[in-house]
Formats: structure tokens, sequence, C-alpha cells
């Protein structure tokens, strides 16, 4: 399995909270967004010095402030696993943050999607934490895998050989975003 290493989960605290959450929150009238690692870096970073990422940061944060209200929120142990990763002050902000989001289940299904993505050279070997996130999005049908991670998940040119892999193993793919284009629009400038 591609995640949830004993290496990462050490410092992790009890998430059988995050389980129960997915059985009793989820709104069947809204979409569901699987809220990949970077999301909840860029949302809980201290501001970049970078204009390019101190822009992620703060569209990151206005997403987050509605997102809850507009999408059932979801992860995976492989999220909480990155998330608890690093610096522990900082660990433990990114992990505070994800205790409104629910988990989802990393079956067999997902792990087998994850090798497939690989095997089909969608993403590289070395990105196989990454096809782990696209396969629990694509097996637990979620509709939108929300990611900052352009190098291999948000990827143009990545994009049909994933959706390719994800459909030739029997799954629709999620559309993979950024908080970015998911953000409301201001209909109140809008013109007819």
């Amino acid at each position: 399995m591609p995640w949830g290493g004993s290496e990462r989960t050490s410092c992790l605290p009890d998430i059988e909270h995050w389980r129960a959450r997915a059985d009793r929150d989820v709104n069947p009238m809204r979409p569901t967004a699987y809220i990949e690692t970077s999301v909840v870096s860029y949302l809980t970073a201290r501001p970049s010095r970078d204009v390019v990422i101190a822009a992620y940061q703060e569209i990151t944060r206005e997403w987050w402030r509605d997102a809850p209200e507009r999408f059932n929120l979801v992860a995976s142990q492989l999220v909480v696993a990155e998330a608890g990763a690093g610096d522990p002050d900082a660990a433990r902000i990114r992990l505070e943050a994800l205790k409104t989001v629910a988990l989802l289940d990393a079956t067999a299904a997902a792990e087998s999607l994850a090798q497939t993505l690989v095997d089909l050279d969608a993403l590289p070997r070395q990105a196989a934490d990454d096809a782990a996130h696209i396969a629990v999005a694509a097996t637990n049908g979620v509709d939108f895998l929300v990611t900052w991670n352009f190098r291999h998940i948000a990827n143009a040119a990545m994009r049909a050989r994933i959706e390719h892999a994800c459909r030739s193993a029997g799954y629709e793919p999620p559309v993979i975003c950024t908080p970015n284009e998911l953000l409301e629009a201001d209909h109140e400038d809008a013109t007819d």
C-alpha cells in the first residue's frame, strides 16, 4: 500500500471522530470535495514572501471560509499522515484544520487503482502517494479533488492519462482543480 506507512503515522492523533463524520455529516445535495494535503498546508502556513504562493494561500483561505456550506469536505488517512509530518507545531495546526473534514477509507479498490495509475504511466512511480490521493477520490465517487499540486495532480499534460486510467479501471475520475476554480463568482459584478 503506497500510503499510511508507520514512519508517518507515529505523531497522528486518534482519528475515529473523522471516520464517524463520514457517516453522519454527508449532505447528498452538495458535491463532495477531496482535500489534498497541499490545500491544508497553504491554508495553515505562515504567509509566504513569494507573491505567487502568498496569493495561493489567500485564495485557499477565501475558499475554505465557504467550502463547508457548499461541499461535503473529505480527505483520507494519507492526507492526515502527510499533514501530521514535519514541524510539530505546524503539523498540529494542519491536523486541527482537518478535524472538520470526514475521512474516506482507502480500500483495496483504491490501492488497486493507485497501482493502475502508476502502471499506465498516468503518474510516475515516485508520485505513488499522489496516485493514492486520486485513487481514493475516484473509488469513493468524489466530485472534486482540490489541490495545489501542479506537478503530478493538477497538471493539464497528465490529466488525459489520469482520466483514461481511472475510466479503464471502471471509475469516473474526479474533477481535479484548485481552490481558485471552485470560488463562487461575485454575481453582483456580473453583467447580462
